[in-house]
């Protein structure tokens, strides 16, 4: 009895909602945001919860944050909607003619280096395919892939995949980027430890690189001097153009933004600057036949 009025309640309408609630933390505001009346809105939160037997949300004078049931409930909630919106699409795109959908969830790195390449390579053969692709930090990826967002994601090696199924996409290398008249530019390698001697230019604070580069001058012992935090690899080399200080960036972000802004590049000889990236799904053989098919595309070629 409780199964049957448990799927009457978790309708879409309600799912949307109990998320937006978490998101808006007040239920005026979420009963707006899905164009509902605050008093049916309310009515439909409390059904869920008398149907569950358990509260959902702590209802406070400053709004109203999930409970550990919550919590559980909004993990599944969002899975739940994500895979609706993934079959509307999918089907939407079947009739204007294509054969599948996938989406992806991958870090700037593999954006910037690898991806236009092997996405161009895979549409080439499976021209009926459409890819949706967003940008996230390695981090950010293994949560969406593990909330249902995605179907495929490429992140760091040393992310914390969980559970995920993983297997090596591509490998890169960090170089210093830096002006040409910088102390260091006559240099065909150096050190992590020479450069900080020098002011360094930071990218967001979740990205991948960014963690490894603090933890590299921690396990140094010295103190990292990061004159700016910018969003992307361009952002860095402008910066560094403008006597800002130096950048780590991959290699090839060098070759694509700072080559042409007259910059220098010059190689890490730590053992850290050379990185795998990693390919990551939740379940290999749950893949859809489209999504596998790009899934064994974007492999690393056995050696």
């Amino acid at each position: 009895m409780l199964h049957n009025q448990l799927i009457r309640r978790l309708d879409l309408v309600t799912l949307q909602l109990f998320v937006a609630v978490h998101e808006e933390g007040t239920l005026t505001r979420a009963a707006s945001r899905e164009a509902i009346a605050v008093s049916a809105a309310s009515k439909r939160l409390v059904e869920l919860e008398g149907v569950l037997g358990i509260a959902l949300f702590s209802r406070t004078a400053r709004g109203m944050t999930l409970t550990a049931a919550g919590e559980t409930l909004l993990h599944h909630a969002r899975r739940m909607l994500a895979e609706v919106e993934k079959v509307g699409i999918e089907v939407g795109e079947h009739l204007q003619g294509l054969r599948g959908y996938v989406r992806m969830l991958a870090n700037l790195s593999a954006i910037i280096q690898f991806l236009p390449e092997d996405l161009h390579s895979f549409v080439s053969v499976h021209d009926r395919v459409k890819v949706d692709l967003e940008e996230r930090p390695s981090r950010g990826v293994v949560e969406g892939i593990i909330d249902g967002v995605a179907d495929l994601g490429i992140c760091a090696m040393d992310s914390d995949t969980k559970d995920l199924c993983c297997v090596p996409y591509r490998k890169d290398r960090l170089a210093v980027v830096m002006r040409s008249d910088h102390p260091l530019a006559t240099h065909s390698e150096v050190t992590f430890a020479q450069t900080l001697a020098y002011d360094h230019i930071g990218l967001h604070a979740a990205s991948s690189i960014n963690h490894r580069v603090h933890a590299a001058a921690k396990a140094l012992g010295e103190p990292l001097r990061v004159r700016i935090h910018v969003p992307g690899f361009d952002a860095v080399c402008r910066m560094v153009q403008a006597n800002m200080g130096v950048g780590v960036l991959p290699y090839k972000a060098y070759e694509l933004f700072g080559r042409g802004l007259g910059l220098t590049v010059v190689d890490l000889s730590d053992d850290w600057s050379h990185r795998t990236l990693l390919l990551v799904v939740r379940e290999r053989d749950a893949l859809s036949p489209v999504s596998r098919l790009l899934f064994d595309h974007l492999q690393a070629p056995a050696d």
